[in-house]
């Protein structure tokens, strides 16, 4: 079942009638078990600390207030929370519909699949283990709790699969359509599909921009090809076109909004709060000529270190990788940014550009070791497995449900409940699930493989890495894997570009940060895994031909 001579290669039309029942048979109860798993268990979202940000804009335009920005949050998943709130009147509906984005999402991971056999014309895997693999892939991502745990988030992240399985199902399409199968009106309409999800995903969870650039790899490829000029032109457009309409309306929205302002460099400046400071003291030191007063300068450098070792003797396992906790140099009313903020008063361009001119002067003084404090982050996702994947055994609900009543406690969320009859249902159905909510089990099952995929991770990694390498290198005897080696390293190259940038503006210990990338990870390593099994099949065929030459060479002379 594992391989056959190309010449004798079963095609998907001819793979044995009871293999394809027991096939479908199989996938129907995968989806059947992951809706059960999803609408069996309390349909209200989580809240958590920061969902206010995303739930206001929402919750003010349906109580007949302006439409805008909270915490800086972009409006696009308020937009959602909104349109799903004004049809159904009933924040279970929320939960819902992110359940049903999740289970498309599995479905776009099989049609993905399937599709992506073209990369390879003459594959030496057979349609059967193909297929085989796809499946047990879309029951993982089904079935896993942590992708059930953040579809039920009131979060962006909540509906970042279902993004992200769009984006890359049509960046894969584009390549095939570009450069396999050339067809000039399905190569244009996936390379639009591609860049108006990618302009989408990343304006819907800004981590993912690196990642939106990785797609101008296959789109540098598609413009320098010698012809198809108008198709060349209507990407150009349409790459405005969907700019326009996603970024221009959060621009507009954020001129009203300070934080959108100072969001990123209050961020930038509490990640990297202990280089900053030794910068400082470097400065002060050495007498340094500062755009900053020396006094003043001083007593934030005096605040600073005391706000450090604060956060360090208040929470000490918080963010064991940066050795401090930014959190409360950011969010404690008393420490250092709520001082700085305070100082600056409604100077709020003087604010960033402190935070802006700090971080900047540590890339230029200190280079290795915020480089180093990349490298550690990074490694937090590959080494010595990858976190993406969780075999958790249980997941309290009760404990989720408890964080989340800091949000419909707040004295804003409580005034708009009073007119909002929807708002008061959820606060306080969301007060008894954090008495009564069940305890969710991960079933050995299923944690077994998650596990499997953890530790593997790198070492996938490396190998596939390592035959793409030799792919490219000896391109006439490894042509047909050529575009399958490519296909993986965009994959690998997609997710490394989302941690690299969370790596460089915040921490992978943020454990969101990680488990939104399950989808792609998971795709990635089954494809790493089928270029593997091509390799070695493919190798394995030619020692034989050779050895069959070589007998009848043999045969030819006696």
């Amino acid at each position: 079942m594992i391989t056959q001579p190309a010449s004798r290669q079963l095609s998907p039309r001819n793979i044995p009638s009871l293999w394809q029942t027991c096939y479908w048979v199989v996938l129907g109860l995968v989806f059947a078990g992951a809706a059960w798993q999803r609408f069996s268990r309390p349909l209200d979202p989580i809240a958590d600390p920061d969902t206010w940000g995303y739930l206001s804009p929402a919750l003010r335009k349906l109580t007949g207030a302006e439409f805008g920005h909270t915490n800086g949050r972009n409006f696009l998943y308020p937009g959602f929370l909104y349109l799903v709130l004004a049809a159904f009147g009933d924040f279970r509906a929320i939960g819902v519909v992110q359940h049903l984005l999740g289970l498309a999402a599995g479905g776009i991971f099989l049609v993905t699949w399937r599709r992506v056999r073209v990369f390879v014309p003459n594959s030496l895997v057979n349609p059967a283990t193909h297929y085989l693999i796809g499946l047990i892939g879309v029951a993982i991502y089904l079935l896993a709790t942590d992708t059930i745990q953040i579809e039920t988030q009131l979060r962006p992240e909540a509906v970042c699969g279902f993004f992200i399985s769009l984006n890359l199902f049509f960046a894969s399409q584009f390549v095939a359509f570009s450069f396999l199968k050339p067809s000039r009106p399905a190569a244009l309409i996936y390379g639009i599909a591609t860049v108006f999800t990618a302009l989408l995903l990343a304006s819907l969870r800004p981590n993912f921009w690196f990642a939106a650039m990785t797609l101008t790899i296959p789109a540098a490829a598609f413009f320098v090809q010698p012809s198809w000029w108008p198709e060349k032109i209507a990407l150009a457009v349409s790459l405005i076109v969907a700019g326009l309409v996603i970024l221009w309306p959060e621009h507009i929205l954020a001129r009203k909004d300070d934080a959108s302002r100072t969001f990123l460099p209050t961020m930038l400046f509490v990640i990297h709060a202990d280089l900053i400071r030794d910068q400082m003291a470097v400065d002060l030191r050495r007498n340094v000529n500062l755009p900053y007063p020396r006094e003043w300068l001083d007593r934030v450098y005096n605040s600073l270190n005391a706000e450090i070792a604060k956060s360090q003797k208040k929470y000490p396992g918080h963010y064991r990788s940066l050795r401090f906790d930014p959190e409360y140099l950011w969010f404690e009313p008393s420490s250092i940014s709520s001082q700085l903020t305070r100082q600056f008063g409604r100077d709020v361009g003087g604010l960033c550009a402190f935070y802006q001119y700090y971080y900047w002067r540590i890339w230029q003084h200190r280079p290795l070791r915020v480089l180093g404090k990349i490298a550690r982050q990074l490694s937090i996702y590959y080494f010595p497995k990858c976190p993406a994947y969780s075999s958790a055994k249980i997941w309290p609900l009760r404990d989720a449900y408890q964080r989340g009543i800091t949000t419909v406690e707040l004295k804003d969320y409580r005034k708009v409940s009073i007119s909002l009859p929807a708002a008061a249902d959820f606060a306080r159905r969301i007060k008894l699930l954090a008495q009564n909510a069940p305890v969710v089990e991960q079933t050995r099952l299923l944690r077994i493989p998650l596990g499997i995929l953890s530790i593997s991770h790198l070492l996938c990694l490396l190998l596939a890495l390592t035959l793409s390498a030799v792919v490219f290198w000896k391109r006439d005897r490894w042509k047909e894997l050529r575009w399958l080696a490519a296909l993986v390293l965009f994959g690998f190259a997609y997710n490394a570009a989302s941690c690299l940038e969370v790596a460089v503006v915040n921490s992978l210990e943020v454990y969101r940060y990680i488990t939104v990338q399950m989808y792609a990870t998971l795709l990635t390593q089954l494809l790493a895994l089928w270029l593997i099994l091509e390799f070695i099949f493919q190798a394995q065929s030619d020692s034989a031909c050779v050895t069959r030459q070589t007998l009848a060479t043999r045969e030819s002379t006696l």
